[in-house]
């Protein structure tokens, strides 16, 4: 899918802030429509008046109504949707051993990194795919993904959790004109830990190499550590290993127009096909 080729209807959550607001910019320079979610009314109205035609929509990703109630919304006002960023983040920096705090906290990052992303994915594919239209479906993960994070280990796991999930959105969707993207972020500067000194590479930056990048061409885009070769390559290999696997289960998968078939059909194209990663390998600062 082109994202010259005409406006699209995009959606992004968690886009009040960050990477999700960075995308979100470009996408209206472009002469696309965007609706952002994020937590904070008051903070969605300020980015709003900063750029003029932006849409928002306040919403907690981590609450199951929340995210039905979104996908209500964006059904009715939407009805072209054709690309969605999921984008919600969290992250909590505290190890294992010295993770005291209530449940409730932990069950919270999974809930916003992993239950909220699946849901909504659940959500939202069958409006995707009741146009017709090619469309793309992004899941923002994390270098942490591939490499745990001792610092912040729950959402190392959650983040590894949801680039399993997506590879297999991804299957799930190969006979269908909906392209599933994993955007893998290194370290960006943003205040996804929260308040506090920022590290990683500036988001500008970021948000520029990747953009233009997002269009379903590439099934997984990188940028700095996670476009070098030894991390494509290891990104790869392990598609391959399941494209392997996934062959020998005749499961589910979607028809073009969003109704399930039966199983799988033994001749169905791959599910990785393209560019494997983006060949953009800018440094990004640690």
């Amino acid at each position: 899918m082109e994202t010259g080729e005409r406006a699209h209807q995009v959606l992004i959550t968690g886009g009040s802030a960050g990477i999700g607001l960075g995308l979100a910019s470009r996408y209206l320079a472009a002469g696309h429509r965007v609706l952002v979610t994020g937590r904070n009314a008051g903070t969605l109205a300020a980015v709003s008046e900063e750029l003029p035609g932006l849409e928002t929509f306040a919403n907690d990703i981590a609450d199951p109504r929340q995210r039905e109630r979104l996908a209500a919304h964006v059904r009715r006002v939407m009805p072209d949707l054709d690309v969605v960023i999921s984008n919600t983040g969290i992250q909590r920096r505290v190890g294992i051993a010295a993770d005291d705090a209530p449940w409730a906290e932990a069950q919270h990052e999974i809930d916003v990194l992993l239950a909220g992303p699946v849901h909504l994915a659940r959500l939202l594919t069958p409006h995707l795919l009741g146009h017709g239209r090619p469309s793309v479906y992004v899941n923002v993960t994390s270098g942490g993904a591939f490499l745990p994070q001792p610092f912040a280990p729950l959402y190392s796991a959650a983040k590894a959790a949801l680039h399993s999930y997506t590879v297999n959105l991804r299957h799930a969707l190969r006979a269908t004109p909906c392209r599933v993207v994993e955007l893998v972020p290194p370290a960006v500067a943003t205040r996804l830990a929260g308040p506090g000194p920022n590290h990683g590479a500036d988001p500008d930056e970021f948000c520029d190499t990747v953009f233009p990048l997002l269009d379903g061409s590439h099934p997984v885009v990188g940028y700095g550590p996670t476009a070098q070769p030894d991390f494509t390559d290891r990104v790869a290999a392990g598609h391959r290993a399941f494209e392997a696997a996934a062959s020998r289960f005749g499961v589910p998968l979607y028809r073009p127009d969003g109704t399930v078939a039966d199983q799988a059909s033994p001749s169905s194209s791959p599910s990785w096909s393209g560019s494997p990663v983006s060949p953009v390998a800018r440094p990004g600062r640690r």
